[in-house]
């Protein structure tokens, strides 16, 4: 993600609106949900919130009352495309299929759905060209069979819905937090408790809105909830498994940021340094190794559980951790054994 870094810097005008003479005195929220037909005011207010929208280039507040003549406008840090995406055949490691859903197994560095600067080799790139018709969902968006996704370096399952009633049925079980899933991670440090709940409501940073914080006051952000239990304490890192019960972007990679234990190599969050250890350029090596080892944050939706939107049957699936994080879990063990 480095190389295209520079070309997110900058933000795109998605809509521009100047505000008639004869306008009246209107909360921005309000004037934007009268004008824009297919945005939900869900999804103004979270423009909103995340400094998306500007009045008199100057970001605003959802209570911020519109003016005659003011201009607004909508910058945000993709260009305005078209909707078409490009069918690539790219092999798909496919866990389970039926008539109604797919569940597969992502690869580490597989961006989920076509953006700003990954428009072609991702993940729906791949399910276009080896599945016809695949429904779309939220509000006429382009994702075929998209019910959730995970990051781009992070490797594990997703379910993909193939038919309209496996995607409204799907989604609602995500919506109602009935979903099952676990991750395995690798972090930085021992947690305090062996098992342990992180709270605390994430939203994009107000430096930074490619990264996202905690908002521990509920001030802004939406609510999130991640259960952790240690498997194996490592002296220096821990592997612990996390169990989602809200799926806010990045959450487990900020909740473990915010309580102090990063994952292992994740460079948006910090974890790219030395954060525990000895100063000696010996473990300085062993620790560089084991990031070329793992080449990104060291994290994997390791299983996935849902009713079937058909058969009402409860489905459950589990993968093995990918071959990099095994190893470097590997390595740490052998390292502290042997000091």
């Amino acid at each position: 993600m480095q190389e295209i870094e520079d070309e997110e810097e900058e933000l795109y005008q998605h809509h521009r609106f100047e505000v008639d003479k004869g306008q009246s005195i209107l909360r921005v929220d309000k004037y934007l949900m009268s004008r824009m037909q297919n945005a939900s005011r869900n999804k103004i207010q979270d423009a909103i919130e995340t400094g998306a929208v500007r009045v008199n280039e100057a970001i605003v507040k959802a209570n911020y009352k519109v003016k005659p003549l003011d201009v607004i406008t909508i910058l945000l840090a993709e260009p305005p495309r078209n909707t078409e995406i490009i069918p690539q055949n790219i092999p798909l490691d496919i866990v389970y299929e039926d008539d109604e859903l797919l569940v597969v197994n992502k690869p580490a560095g597989m961006v989920v759905h076509p953006a700003h600067g990954n428009w072609e080799g991702t993940l729906v790139n791949a399910l276009v060209y080896h599945f016809q018709n695949l429904p779309t969902h939220r509000n006429g968006e382009i994702r075929p069979g998209l019910v959730h996704r995970i990051d781009k370096d992070t490797s594990g399952l997703l379910v993909i819905a193939k038919t309209e009633t496996a995607m409204t049925h799907l989604a609602k079980q995500f919506f109602d937090h009935s979903i099952e899933r676990t991750y395995n991670a690798l972090v930085w440090g021992e947690p305090k408790a062996d098992e342990g709940t992180i709270t605390g409501h994430v939203g994009r940073s107000l430096k930074d809105r490619k990264i996202m914080t905690v908002f521990p006051d509920g001030s802004m952000g939406k609510d999130a909830t991640t259960h952790y239990k240690v498997l194996k304490k490592l002296r220096y890192v821990s592997v612990v498994q996390c169990n989602l019960e809200t799926g806010r972007t990045h959450q487990i990679r900020v909740h473990f940021k915010h309580i102090g234990h990063p994952l292992f190599n994740d460079t948006t969050y910090g974890g790219d340094r030395i954060l525990r250890g000895t100063v000696f350029s010996k473990y300085e090596q062993f620790v560089g190794n084991c990031f070329k080892m793992c080449p990104r944050q060291a994290l994997h939706a390791k299983s996935l559980g849902f009713i079937h939107p058909k058969t009402g049957e409860f489905l459950q699936f589990d993968t093995e951790l990918p071959e990099e994080m095994q190893q470097v879990i590997q390595k740490w063990d052998t390292y502290v054994n042997n000091e």
